[in-house]
């Protein structure tokens, strides 16, 4: 035991002596001008962070993107796509254009602070190393990448923060999510048919699925430490059966492995957000008609706010149909002068090609909206 004890001393010592000459020593990159601050207060120095930071770039990439119909392609088809057929996508996937280092540039190039991806979205699929499902970027055979892990270690090199956006209040493929019957029309694609991957019969099992989220969560904060927050998705699932979810459980489980990580989830689930995140123009409160919905708005509506929008006329994955309607710089810096107002950051997405590649059209407006930030900054 004395010998244990040793060898942990003296390992902590060399830690602190090999991190001792270097500026903001254990701080996150991107919170290393908040470092003395983040000794005291990690998760201040974050928040005070997010509320300079005022632009990011929001990206939801997976196997729906191979579909180029959005990312909800799997529930909106008509018919909607059965869950084995939609699982073959996996072996198509190939991310063979996806460049960390093209898209922090890009992002730093159009005056961005931060990053946020769709680490898991509705349809399940992950693009990071996890144990809990083979349905991942990892496992897929054209891909075998950890893209989450890419993106991670080139925003911390450069300082650029990172969400990781994550599906909590719904999975079309994991067999014990509550089904359409049992309170939210979404929660599961209409299927004519029974899918024999589908197993939920009670709210008790519900519970299985909760296991697995977190499970997910331990992951995603374990293996990229220095993420600036978790990005919940999506409310409505939440709102319309909030009693299935142990939300308080969840906070405290994200809060319990990363001392500064932020917490979003749209416009608030229990009021314990650090920051709330509606949709284009914020304005409408979504779920007014559930309790929970209109409890939270009072306790979120004086927290720093961030709206998401599309450089896409709607969808959030990419949508082949609208090549050449995405905004232009024009359109984004109005965008932008209308969040100053408002004192909101901005989360601009894009929707990669299945390459994982940005559509061309994105890239010029994004640089050239970089170009007039430098030439007469908004803040």
């Amino acid at each position: 035991m004395r010998k244990t004890a040793a060898y942990g001393i003296l390992m902590i010592f060399i830690l602190l002596i090999s991190c001792g000459g270097k500026k903001g020593a254990g701080v996150p990159n991107y919170l290393s001008e908040y470092a003395e601050l983040y000794r005291e207060n990690p998760r201040r120095a974050n928040l005070e962070w997010f509320k300079n930071a005022r632009f990011g770039l929001f990206m939801h990439y997976g196997v729906y993107s191979i579909l180029e119909d959005g990312e909800w392609v799997q529930l909106k088809h008509k018919p909607p796509i059965p869950v084995a057929d939609y699982d073959t996508l996996k072996n198509y996937f190939n991310p063979k254009n996806f460049d960390a280092d093209f898209i922090t540039d890009l992002a730093l190039e159009a005056g961005m602070k931060y990053i946020t991806i769709t680490a898991k979205h509705h349809d399940s699929f992950c693009l990071f190393k996890t144990d809990q499902t083979d349905f991942n970027s990892v496992s897929a055979p054209q891909s075998g990448r950890d893209l989450i892990a890419e993106l991670a270690e080139a925003c911390d090199r450069k300082g650029l923060g990172l969400f990781l956006y994550y599906s909590y209040a719904a999975d079309w493929r994991h067999p014990y999510f509550y089904s359409r019957e049992s309170g939210w029309p979404n929660a599961r694609p209409d299927y004519k048919e029974p899918q024999p991957e589908y197993k939920f019969e009670k709210d008790e099992d519900f519970r299985h699925y909760i296991d697995y989220a977190h499970a997910h969560l331990r992951e995603l904060l374990t293996q990229y430490p220095n993420i600036a927050g978790i990005w919940l998705d999506p409310i409505m699932g939440y709102y319309s059966r909030s009693d299935l979810f142990p939300i308080e459980e969840t906070y405290a489980l994200i809060r319990s492995l990363n001392p500064h990580v932020l917490i979003s989830f749209k416009q608030g689930a229990n009021g314990d957000e650090d920051f709330s995140a509606p949709e284009r123009r914020g304005s409408a409160m979504v779920g007014k008609q559930f309790e929970v919905a209109r409890k939270v708005f009072e306790l979120n509506k004086n927290k720093p706010k961030e709206i998401c929008n599309t450089l896409q006329p709607h969808a959030w994955g990419y949508k082949r149909s609208v090549d050449g309607k995405h905004k232009t710089a024009d359109e984004v810096m109005e965008i932008l002068k209308e969040m100053k107002k408002i004192n909101a950051n901005l989360l601009l997405n894009v929707g990669p090609l299945p390459d994982g590649s940005f559509p061309e059209e994105d890239v010029r407006t994004l640089r050239e909206v970089g170009q007039r930030l430098r030439e007469e900054p908004l803040w």
